[in-house]
């Protein structure tokens, strides 16, 4: 018998600063069960980090990259169809990431293991032609004190400033600093 996903819902309350974004967010996330509250909220981050300031050209989804290879973790696609925005977390291999980048616009990776600087040392020089890809690492200390804040409904508070995130739940207060390792978009 195959396991099911456990429901997430979250209330996302974005101030991003950086994009002049403010918005509140209701998102529904169905966990994998081989998915790790920290690659979770790792997406949701993702999700506040990337998500457009209108629905003009599409919307921002949660994808199902654990059910389906073929699809990102979360991705922007327009009315078409069309992926606008492709978004991975951990650390995918490089034939996904250049299949990603000639199916979309643009990728973005958010890699938060410990391990990132060694993977992305191994497959850096075989991504260099694709330009719209950016990969970002978060600190793994910093996703596993933002995995702490997991919970099945969640009221979070992110604000952006300065290339820094805060995301706050009753449970506590993160703070999270994305680097940017590629030199894409």
């Amino acid at each position: 018998m195959a396991l099911k996903a456990t429901i997430y819902k979250a209330q996302l309350a974005l101030s991003d600063m950086d994009r002049n974004i403010y918005a509140d967010h209701s998102v529904t996330i169905a966990r994998h069960p081989s998915e790790a509250d920290e690659r979770m909220m790792i997406r949701l981050l993702a999700f506040a980090l990337n998500v457009p300031a209108d629905d003009k050209n599409g919307n921002l989804e949660f994808a199902k990259d654990l059910w389906d290879v073929d699809e990102a973790a979360l991705w922007h696609k327009d009315y078409t169809e069309q992926i606008l925005h492709w978004i991975d977390v951990g650390q995918p291999d490089d034939k996904r990431l250049m299949k990603a980048a000639g199916r979309a616009g643009r990728v973005s990776v958010y890699s938060f293991a410990s391990s990132t600087p060694v993977w992305w040392k191994n497959i850096e020089t075989k991504l260099t032609r694709a330009a719209n890809l950016v990969v970002w690492q978060i600190d793994a200390a910093e996703s596993q004190a933002l995995a702490k804040l997991a919970e099945r409904s969640m009221q979070l508070q992110v604000t952006v400033q300065d290339g820094t995130v805060w995301m706050s739940t009753a449970l506590g207060s993160v703070e999270i600093t994305p680097r940017r390792l590629t030199a894409g978009e």
